[in-house]
């Protein structure tokens, strides 16, 4: 359907997500300015931020003063659980764009299942659809959600409407029924806090691979999971630990590395507010 001129986009032709992008959780201010605006100045062309992160307006302020394109940019936001009833979603994500100073986001994610179901999958999903064919956002997609939710999902909307499911992986939270599930459903993956807060800078196997291959044990994880075909968002404030972070794209992992590291799974779950679903 054709984009209502009332609504218009800066580039109606959807650009596919970079693999690797920058994420802006828990960064504020200043900071998340900088951040961005270095992680740009680098290469980073996907940039996540979320309603409830509070720096939709700084990440905006960035990506405008580093004088690229929108078009060559790849911007995901995320509804907040207080916004995922239909009257409420599409003002918003308006509300979103305007700090973010863009007339259309690249993703918008469900950012997490309505705690308890208090709204219907369905409610929050058509009023996505709308905000699609308003020409707000070119995707849509879903975050933090269960094998039994990925499916009530695909099934309302099919799985060509859903950009991704992001949800937490690394290699101590393997996460492999949900990873299971939607890569025989089609529904591609995104990992968030792919380097568990840094605590696989300390892991024993990760520094071994990387002694062998001559890199940090950050770069193994992401490199991990690129492998396994899941985009991933690091986030990281200093240019040198993004620059680091983008050599990922280049290593290849070997597939006794790849065995080793499925080795570490251990159920550590990071993000797990009171209000999340019952996990798989």
């Amino acid at each position: 359907m054709s984009t209502p001129t009332s609504h218009p986009t800066s580039h109606p032709v959807a650009i596919p997500m970079p693999p690797l992008g920058l994420g802006t959780f828990r960064l504020k201010g200043q900071v998340v300015i900088d951040a961005v605006k270095s992680g740009l100045s680098l290469g980073y062309r996907h940039i996540d931020t979320a309603q409830i992160y509070g720096n939709e307006a700084e990440v905006g302020q960035a990506i405008a003063e580093s004088g690229l394109p929108r078009a060559e940019l790849f911007v995901t936001t995320k509804i907040w659980t207080e916004q995922l009833a239909g009257d409420r979603l599409i003002p918003s994500l308006r509300e979103s764009l305007a700090k973010l100073r863009m007339t259309a986001v690249d993703l918008t994610l469900i950012h997490w299942p309505s705690p308890g179901g208090a709204v219907p999958l369905k409610n929050t999903l058509d009023a996505l659809i709308e905000a699609k064919r308003l020409g707000l956002t070119r995707a849509i997609g879903l975050s933090n959600f269960t094998v039994g939710q990925m499916r009530e999902a695909i099934d309302l909307v099919g799985v060509g409407e859903l950009a991704t499911n992001q949800v937490e992986i690394h290699p101590f939270l393997q996460n492999r029924q949900v990873v299971d599930h939607a890569k025989a459903a089609g529904l591609p993956l995104t990992a968030y806090m792919p380097l568990a807060y840094g605590k696989v800078m300390t892991e024993p196997v990760l520094l071994d691979i990387a002694a062998r291959h001559g890199t940090t044990p950050a770069q193994v994880s992401l490199a991990w999971l690129l492998q396994r075909g899941f985009a991933v968002i690091p986030s990281s404030t200093k240019p040198a630990n993004q620059a680091a972070n983008l050599e990922a794209l280049r290593l290849r992992l070997s597939d006794d590395d790849m065995t080793r590291i499925a080795t570490l799974d251990r159920g550590e779950r990071l993000a797990n507010p009171d209000f999340a679903p019952a996990w798989d």
